[in-house]
């Protein structure tokens, strides 16, 4: 199943070895995201690197596995998309991930951000419901 992820799970999975990070190595999900998240995980690189006590190299080699997982959808790929979504969701930062969403026909957006749920064209994912989705792809 293709997934976009949000920055704010990538952090999460930076910060901790937890659910979250579980989840992003979850075979059963493809992730996706735009060029973007990097902007967005290198502007956060020093409060992650503060609240884990990891030194630089350890995060740029965390981050390097955290991105093995995760397909890099470059501008050009999801940039005729951003005017569709450019008005459905509050903070611009956004429109990236819904466009990216639409341009890799995903099923739709991991995220903890509450902008998302304003918006109803793109379906949003929490932790909870993609480990549902696993267990029930485990039985199958």
């Amino acid at each position: 199943m293709k997934v976009v992820i949000d920055s704010n799970r990538v952090i999460a999975a930076l910060i901790k070895d937890s659910t979250t990070r579980e989840i992003l190595f979850d075979k059963n999900f493809d992730f996706a995201a735009p060029d973007y998240i990097k902007i967005e995980i290198n502007t956060h690189k020093n409060m992650i690197i503060e609240k884990t006590s990891i030194t630089e190299n350890e995060f740029d080699i965390l981050l390097s596995i955290v991105f093995e997982r995760i397909d890099i959808i470059p501008q050009a790929e999801y940039d005729e998309f951003i005017v569709k979504f450019k008005n459905d969701i509050k903070d611009p930062n956004d429109v990236v991930y819904m466009a990216a969403c639409a341009a890799t026909k995903a099923e739709g957006i991991w995220t903890h951000d509450p902008h998302f749920i304003e918006q109803k064209k793109i379906k949003m994912f929490t932790n909870i419901d993609l480990i549902k989705l696993s267990d029930k792809n485990k039985l199958d």
